[in-house]
Formats: C-alpha cells, sequence, structure tokens
C-alpha cells in the first residue's frame, strides 16, 4: 500500500522503544518474543512514556506465535494480530490499518487512542500472564530466590526483597534488600509469575515492590513517587498504568 511506509526496523524491544518515541511513529508492528523486552513490555514503555501532547497513539499490531487462547484475547483487544504460523496476509492487515488511520484523520472527537491502548495493554498482559506459561495456581509462590556471582550461591529468603528491577535488556532483574544487591537472570515478566501478587506489586514497566514497605507523595502534577522505609531509593508509580492502585491516597 502506498500511503504505508516503514521508516525504522530494529533488532530489540529497547531499541523499538527509543526509536518510536524519537519519532512519533503511527504504526507499530512488534513480535511478541523478541531479545531483551518483549512486545507487551515495549508497548507498555510507549504507555508509561508517550507525550501527552504527542501526535495519537501508535496503532499496535502483534506478531505471535501463541496458542489460539491468545489469538482470542489479542483479535479482541489489539488491532491487529499477524500468528507466525497462518498469518493472516499482508494486504489484509495494512487495509486494516489505513482504514483505521483514516478514520482517525476523518473524526472530530478527542482522539481516544491512548486510553484504549492502555486499556488493550491491560487485557493483553492479563491473557499473557494466564497462558501457558504461568505458573498453575495450585503452585507456592517463591519463598527463596537463588542469587550467584561467581561460584558463590546465596540463598535470599523472598521476604527480605524490598523491589525488584528489570536491568541490562530486560534479561536480568537487579533483587534489593536492605543490606545488599543481587543481580539474577531472569526477565521481570517470569519472575513475576512466581511471586505473590498480594504481596507484590507492579508500580512501573521495570519495577515490582514489595507491599506495605514504602510511603506514596504525590507532587502537584500527580506524579507518585514511592520512598522506602530504610532504604534510600526512590521509585517512580506510572501515572497511566498503575497509579489506580493507590487511588484512595
Amino acid at each position: 500500500m502506498s500511503d504505508l511506509h516503514c521508516v525504522a526496523s530494529v533488532a530489540d524491544g529497547e531499541a523499538a522503544v527509543e526509536q518510536s518515541l524519537a519519532l512519533q511513529l503511527d504504526v507499530l508492528l512488534l513480535d511478541i518474543r523478541m531479545p531483551g523486552m518483549t512486545g507487551l513490555e515495549v508497548a507498555q514503555a510507549f504507555a508509561e512514556d508517550w507525550p501527552d501532547l504527542a501526535k495519537p497513539f501508535p496503532l499496535l499490531v502483534f506478531v505471535t506465535a501463541y496458542d489460539q487462547y491468545a489469538l482470542h484475547a489479542f483479535e479482541h483487544a489489539a488491532v491487529d494480530c499477524a500468528e507466525a504460523r497462518a498469518a493472516r496476509s499482508p494486504e489484509k492487515t495494512c487495509a486494516r490499518l489505513q482504514a483505521a488511520l483514516r478514520q482517525r484523520t476523518q473524526s472530530q472527537a478527542a482522539d481516544p487512542s491512548l486510553e484504549a491502548a492502555i486499556h488493550t495493554l491491560r487485557e493483553l498482559l492479563h491473557a499473557d500472564a494466564a497462558g501457558p506459561q504461568a505458573k498453575p495456581p495450585t503452585v507456592s509462590p517463591l519463598r527463596l530466590i537463588q542469587a550467584s556471582v561467581g561460584n558463590t550461591i546465596t540463598m535470599v529468603p523472598i521476604a527480605d526483597v524490598l523491589y525488584f528491577e528489570a536491568a541490562d535488556k530486560y534479561v536480568h532483574v537487579r533483587m534489593v534488600t536492605a543490606e545488599r544487591e543481587h543481580l539474577i537472570r531472569i526477565s521481570l515478566r517470569e519472575l513475576q509469575l512466581q511471586l505473590d501478587p498480594e504481596c507484590f506489586w507492579q508500580v512501573h514497566r521495570s519495577t515490582i515492590v514489595r507491599c506495605g514497605i514504602a510511603t506514596t507523595l504525590r507532587d502537584d502534577s500527580g506524579k507518585l513517587t514511592l520512598t522506602l522505609r530504610g532504604h534510600t531509593d526512590k521509585l517512580s508509580v506510572s501515572r497511566r498504568l498503575y497509579a489506580d492502585r493507590f487511588k484512595g491516597l
């Protein structure tokens, strides 16, 4: 289709975030599984960082080899989903995108694309966590985490952990306790599936914090910051995706 042009092609999730925010693209095609950040984490990053006064939030096209349960979720929540084994033709995908872009241009109402994208991401992240890779509900959450440095292995009680933070292109996690830090080789998304959701909350695309150990501060602009008891680190809360956890504050 002549009015759709590829302006950037990148090899990993971090570069996808950087290029999209810099170029403020109209359409993003994201592979669900790619180096570093997953496609869902990339889209999550866009939703958190997309400027309020920027052009409309990009239309999202996910490329995935997920089973049918996920395809059903994607078809109802995303603009399009090209399944790797039996993909919809590129012509049909382009036609759907062009129609959606034309509708945006012709609409006189305020564009709801960012709010719709946030709703979409919540549905997709929920579907991802509920999928085949998730831990069965009968499996107990982690109680100990193994951290290794060289030939030394340390077993860290989960109750000692203050927060987890994605690191090193999202393939490692920085685990912070009151006494020290550890680097563990696991993605934040994989780790989250093994944590008790009643004890650990995700507050940012790159941060999961233990409940009950932080004071929440809200500035004049509405930005939320967590101050940890017994630690100097301050953690940002994503206002668009996770601030509703703190509505009562």
